[in-house]
C-alpha cells in the first residue's frame, strides 16, 4: 500500500474493526502518526511554549481509536483474534507487541475475515 493512501484508509476504515490490514498499511500509519506528533508537538510549542501539549492531546485523542481498530484489523490479517490488542494496556508489552505484530507477515488463514463481497 502506498504511503498516502495509508493515511486516507486508516480515516476511512477509523471505527471498523472487521476485515484486515496489511504490514504496509500498519507501518505506514505509524510513521504518519509519527509525523503527526512531531507536528503537533511544533504547533504546541510555538503556541504555548514547552508546557503546552494541547494540539498534541487532540492529535492523541483523535487517533487513539483507530489505531486500536487497525491494529485489531492487523491481528486479523495474521489470523488472530483482535482481543489480542487489550495487551496495549499493558506499556512496555504493548509496545513490544505491536512492533511484533508489524513484523510478521501476512499469513493465508487470515482471509476468513475478509468482508464478503456484496454485488
Amino acid at each position: 500500500m502506498p504511503f498516502p493512501k495509508a493515511f486516507t484508509r486508516f480515516w476511512k476504515k477509523y471505527v471498523r474493526f472487521d476485515g484486515r490490514a496489511s504490514r504496509s498499511e500498519f507501518w505506514f500509519w505509524a510513521l504518519w502518526w509519527v509525523l503527526g506528533n512531531i507536528v503537533t508537538n511544533l504547533i504546541d510549542t510555538v503556541i504555548g511554549g514547552s508546557d503546552s501539549n494541547v494540539v498534541g492531546g487532540i492529535w492523541a485523542i483523535a487517533t487513539f481509536v483507530g489505531f486500536i481498530a487497525l491494529t485489531v484489523r492487523r491481528l486479523h490479517d495474521l489470523n488472530f483474534s483482535g482481543l489480542l490488542a487489550l495487551l496495549f494496556i499493558i506499556p512496555p508489552i504493548g509496545a513490544l507487541f505491536a512492533v511484533v505484530i508489524g513484523c510478521i507477515p501476512s499469513v493465508r488463514e487470515g482471509a476468513r475475515f475478509d468482508q464478503p463481497h456484496r454485488g
